[in-house]
């Protein structure tokens, strides 16, 4: 029963700037629609639905990437399409944001394009 509580648990995912961009109900990452973004790997690994390497989560939790990486990741095989959430109507203070990694950037304020959802984006692959 504890395992089955901490697997539903609902953990924000900030900007930068302080501002709750996405849930985490593990491993499923949701945008603020509830809508089905991407998800997290065990080793904290980010992939977008289409299976394309987003970047990784850090611990504060943002998503963030490094400008040159992304490109040599393999594609990945989605896990099973979850059902949308409901968001909480209240959400948690952020915590203090470290300054970025060198190199890095943080994907959900500067290139949310990069996690479109299911039915988007330019990274999703054709019917034909």
């Amino acid at each position: 029963m504890e395992a089955q509580t901490a697997k539903k648990r609902i953990v924000v995912i900030y900007t930068t700037s302080g501002d709750a961009a996405a849930f985490l109900i593990y491993p499923h990452i949701f945008n603020r629609q509830g809508e089905w973004i991407g998800w997290v790997t065990p080793t904290r690994q980010v992939y977008s639905v289409h299976g394309h390497y987003v970047g990784w989560l850090s611990d504060e939790p943002r998503i963030l990437r490094k400008h040159s990486s992304g490109y040599l990741k393999p594609r990945m095989a989605p896990p099973d399409i979850p059902k949308p959430i409901h968001p909480p109507a209240n959400i948690p203070l952020p915590p203090l944001m470290p300054d970025l990694p060198i190199g890095a950037f943080d994907v959900l304020e500067d290139a949310p394009n990069l996690m479109p959802p299911l039915d988007f984006g330019d990274l999703k692959e054709d019917l034909d």
